[in-house]
């Protein structure tokens, strides 16, 4: 195992992977990331599965099987993802018993496409919380307006949700609102609230190249590659705020747990960035980082894991807000549009999934 992950891991950071394949699974290659590489979780996203499909023969014997049937196509697409999901949970078992529920996690998420409709990603939650049965599942619902009722109902059902695509304070806040509500439903109906876990995906590397490019263009590049991990550093602030409430308190005493920072986005966009940056200046207890193979090997290789890189420097996070704003950065515009380039970004993944299925649905 590598000193850094295994540092990293000491210090209350959760490694996930940020990845899944038929491939990795048959070939016992997300086996060997447990072992050998602290992974002790895995995230899957609309373009995840499109990759995955598209490259070798792992998914032809299915497709042909889907193909005798004459299932639908997105009956198709749903039997791929929840078969690879299904597998993934079992592999990562051992870890989901051994911390007690907390990780041994994998993600799947509802269709990109219901992510302004909060009755229809209940509905689907739903679904697939079935389809999968396994009770180290976590169901991804996106933090959009219509979003949030839909995390809460599906919390009170005893779902547990990875909440998805937050980029603003703001929102992040409303999440954490959603997922309280959502508990104290399930504890008036009298279902175990340790059973019921949830994560918040809190992206970063979109803000710095959202923020990046209007900083070109404001003729500021001094400020570049600072928002990102200054607003995810916000936002743990916020957590632990409500981690300290009355509110989140009565429900730990229920048996609650918390629902972690999830670190999402954390592979390096720019190549002038150092590739573990959103890793190392990450570091703080209770939270997640989900990595692509590609930052795990380097985390691995040559991160700095040096203790908590957060709650040290919340005042110079604020400095970095604060300078952005007055470099004439517009946070609400930045994180409003992240979050529709988010959805879209995803629909256009699920589309091409789809696409790939139709193709390949041949008898």
């Amino acid at each position: 195992m590598s000193e850094n992950l295994n540092k990293l891991s000491g210090q209350g950071v959760s490694i996930w992977l940020d990845d899944i394949s038929r491939e990795r699974l048959r070939t016992g290659n997300l086996d060997q990331l447990i072992r050998e590489k602290n992974v002790v979780g895995v995230t899957s996203n609309p373009t995840i599965f499109a990759g995955a499909l598209s490259k070798g023969d792992a998914y032809n014997a299915q497709l042909h099987d889907l193909a005798v049937r004459g299932v639908t196509v997105e009956e198709a697409v749903r039997a791929i993802t929840t078969y690879d999901i299904r597998w993934a949970a079992d592999v990562l078992r051992p870890v989901y018993d051994a911390t007690g529920g907390v990780d041994g996690r994998v993600s799947l998420e509802v269709d990109p496409r219901l992510a302004r409709e909060s009755e229809k990603t209940v509905a689907e939650a739903r679904a697939l919380w079935w389809m999968v049965d396994r009770p180290n599942l976590f169901i991804k619902i996106p933090a959009t307006l219509e979003g949030l009722p839909a995390i809460t109902q599906a919390l009170s059902e005893g779902i547990s949700v990875n909440v998805t695509l937050i980029f603003s304070l703001e929102r992040y806040r409303a999440v954490m609102d959603a997922w309280l509500a959502g508990l104290e439903a399930a504890q008036a109906k009298g279902l175990d609230l340790a059973t019921i876990e949830s994560v918040a995906s809190f992206f970063v590397s979109r803000v710095d190249t959202e923020i990046d490019k209007r900083l070109d263009k404001l003729g500021k590049p001094e400020l570049k590659g600072k928002a990102g991990i200054a607003n995810a550093r916000l936002a743990y602030a916020a957590y632990e705020e409500v981690v300290s409430s009355e509110r989140w308190q009565r429900l730990r005493a229920a048996g609650a747990r918390p629902q972690r920072p999830l670190w999402a986005s954390t592979g390096v966009k720019n190549p002038d960035y150092s590739d573990t940056m959103y890793v190392d200046q990450l570091v703080a207890p209770g939270t997640v980082n989900t990595m692509p193979e590609k930052t795990l090997d380097a985390t691995a290789d040559h991160a700095q894991v040096t203790g908590d890189t957060v709650r040290p420097f919340y005042e110079q996070a604020w400095n970095t807000m604060a300078a952005l704003k007055e470099a004439g950065i517009d946070y609400d515009d930045v994180v409003r549009v992240l979050e529709e380039e988010g959805v879209e970004k995803f629909e256009a993944s699920w589309n091409e999934l789809l696409e790939s299925v139709t193709k390949n649905l041949v008898p």
